[in-house]
């Protein structure tokens, strides 16, 4: 079952600690599938690098496991009230990655300071509410706090992103990071100058308008 999915869930999965964005087992990408309206998640625990096609869980849209063998991810029901309350992300991300945890565990946004922050999120990447892992508690601040951002940071625990598929929202998690890190830095040379709004909206409107093939 939906095996082209799962192949592609391996790789989007590996690309995770190929960029540095999780240590170990922690960490995840699931997607839905447009057609059947499935979702396929990582397993919970496996090592990225010996993730395998059959590894991956298929569950429906109330969380009821369709195919797999192994323990879906601990963040199953986040991701599924995310698929369940926003019909135009197809794919999810979670992630510890260090330098946007690090705002995230003083409950900060990530403020838009960076053409490249205005590009990819659009605005200041948000700061959710602290609540704990387990059940929808996460994917409901993620819904309700998230705006028109491809990306969230959860108080005292990582990061979230969305997309319109898994390769998406992982892009989005691996630019999350990138901005992240050159705002740190640039917070130990003085206060960043935030971009005006406008110009915020001008220059998001042209990287997700123009910008590219």
């Amino acid at each position: 079952m939906l095996e082209k999915l799962k192949e592609e869930l391996v790789e989007l999965n590996q690309e995770l600690p190929k960029n540095n964005l999780v240590a170990w087992t922690s960490g995840n990408v699931s997607a839905r599938d447009t057609e059947s309206g499935f979702m396929v998640i990582k397993p919970s625990g496996v090592p990225f690098d010996q993730l395998r096609p059959q590894d991956m869980v298929v569950l429906d849209m109330g969380g009821k496991v369709v195919e797999g063998t192994c323990k879906p991810s601990s963040d199953t029901w986040s991701h599924l009230y995310v698929y369940q309350h926003r019909q135009d992300v197809n794919g999810v991300v979670h992630t510890h990655s260090r330098y946007a945890t690090a705002f995230a565990a003083v409950g900060k946004p990530i403020p838009c300071v960076l053409t490249a922050i205005a590009d990819e999120f659009g605005g200041p990447i948000p700061c959710g509410g602290f609540t704990l892992i387990g059940d929808e508690s996460i994917g409901k601040i993620i819904v309700a706090s998230i705006g028109k951002s491809p990306a969230i940071l959860m108080k005292n625990h990582g990061v979230f992103t969305i997309g319109k598929d898994a390769k998406s929202a992982v892009k989005a998690a691996v630019m999350t990071e990138d901005v992240a890190a050159t705002v740190w830095m640039s917070m130990q040379l003085g206060k960043p100058d935030e971009i005006p709004m406008d110009q915020v909206e001008s220059l998001h409107k042209r990287y997700t308008g123009v910008y590219g093939q």
